[in-house]
């Protein structure tokens, strides 16, 4: 399915790229239909200095919903948000969008492509002997795997027709030669409870302000080879190494198959690991700012559920201050890779802008949760 954008893309190649995230370049999206979403969103501009006037709130229902469809998508959320830019004139001005505790955090899939049903059914009839390639096509047209999470597919509302199945390439990931100016970052202050979701805000600014401090722990499996788990493995190393050489922080690792056990990582200020698929091990102590994320599927379903024991809800509840995850399965190399994704911060980078410097995708399953401007380790 083609999705066009009615924007002028004139105006956009006039845009510059900012050096550093500023607070009058967010957008602050909320819930209008849910007191403390708007709560959160207003708080969020007082303690960051965002004009209240960016604070765009969306009709969007009482009840919190963790997924909108593809229709209601295109209606309640991308389309206000396009004719918020149009009417304001915010073309070159907004680089990052915050969405607030009560927007859906999940969009689902689109359904099948107009005029190729006659190819569906004889795909789905007749097969073929590659049925990795089968799965694929019928995907395609039928639609399957194009449900996103919510937050990645806005970073591609400034952009024109692009398909919408599986990934699109994140543009302003370093290093990659193209138009990143049209792809806007998206951050996301939520989790199990409103309190949490606006307690991000005040865990990170007074991390900034007393600096953040604590234990490094990085959780490897001990891989070796050319595989693509290898590789990640390699980049949770790395990290480790890193670490220890750009930061003040002490350096723990778990290199066997197992993971870091209850209670075994007291004052965690950074963490980063695998893979427990939707087992969340209480191993933590997060002090004030911690940053971490856990490379598994799925991690951040069900992201306001306070019982749940995947690994986003879990750790916000348990006091992390930045994380991010998966939505549904994103397959391994949509994450940002560790060494990479922890060294922007340590340049000094803002939350956001470590991660779509790392992230590999757009229109895919990944979202970041925390305060778009935090900047662990602010080179002053």
């Amino acid at each position: 399915m083609i999705r066009a954008c009615a924007v002028i893309l004139l105006a956009l190649s006039c845009c510059g790229v900012a050096v550093a995230l500023a607070p009058d370049e967010i957008l602050v999206v909320a819930n209008e239909d849910a007191a403390e979403s708007m709560q959160i969103a207003r708080y969020y501009c007082q303690r960051r200095g965002v004009p209240e006037e960016n604070i765009l709130p969306l009709p969007l229902g009482a009840r919190l919903n963790d997924m909108i469809s593809r229709e209601d998508y295109d209606k309640k959320l991308v389309g206000p948000i396009r004719r918020q830019f149009v009417t304001h004139k915010l073309f070159g001005k907004i680089k990052c969008l915050l969405t607030i505790y009560g927007v859906p955090f999940t969009v689902g899939r689109r359904g099948p492509l107009k005029g190729m049903e006659s190819e569906l059914e004889e795909l789905q009839q007749h097969g073929q002997t590659d049925l990795a390639k089968l799965k694929v096509k019928i995907d395609r047209i039928s639609g399957g795997e194009t449900n996103a999470s919510v937050d990645s597919e806005l970073s591609m509302f400034l952009v024109g027709p692009y398909e919408l199945y599986r990934w699109q390439p994140n543009l302003l990931k370093a290093g990659t030669p193209d138009l990143g100016f049209q792809t806007l970052m998206v951050s996301r202050l939520d989790g199990p409870g409103a309190d949490i979701a606006k307690g991000l805000v005040d865990k990170a600014i007074r991390a900034e302000e007393t600096g953040l401090d604590g234990v490094a722990y990085v959780d490897s499996r001990g891989l070796t080879g050319r595989s693509q788990y290898a590789h990640y493995d390699l980049c949770l190393r790395s990290l480790a190494t890193l670490t220890a050489k750009q930061t003040k922080l002490p350096v723990v690792q778990e290199p066997t198959a197992e993971l870091f056990k209850p209670g075994a990582c007291p004052r965690t200020a950074l963490y980063c690991g695998w893979y427990s698929v939707g087992r969340y091990v209480d191993a933590f102590d997060f002090v004030d700012g911690a940053v971490g994320y856990h490379i598994a599927s799925v991690e951040a379903a069900g992201l306001r559920d306070s019982d749940s024991t995947r690994w986003c809800p879990a750790m916000l509840r348990d006091g992390i201050t930045a994380t991010l995850g998966p939505v549904s399965e994103p397959y391994l190399h949509s994450f940002p890779e560790p060494q990479a994704f922890f060294a922007e911060l340590y340049e000094g980078r803002c939350l956001v802008e470590a991660y779509y410097r790392t992230k590999p995708f757009n229109s895919w399953q990944l979202l970041l949760i925390g305060d778009p401007l935090y900047r662990p380790f602010a080179k002053h």
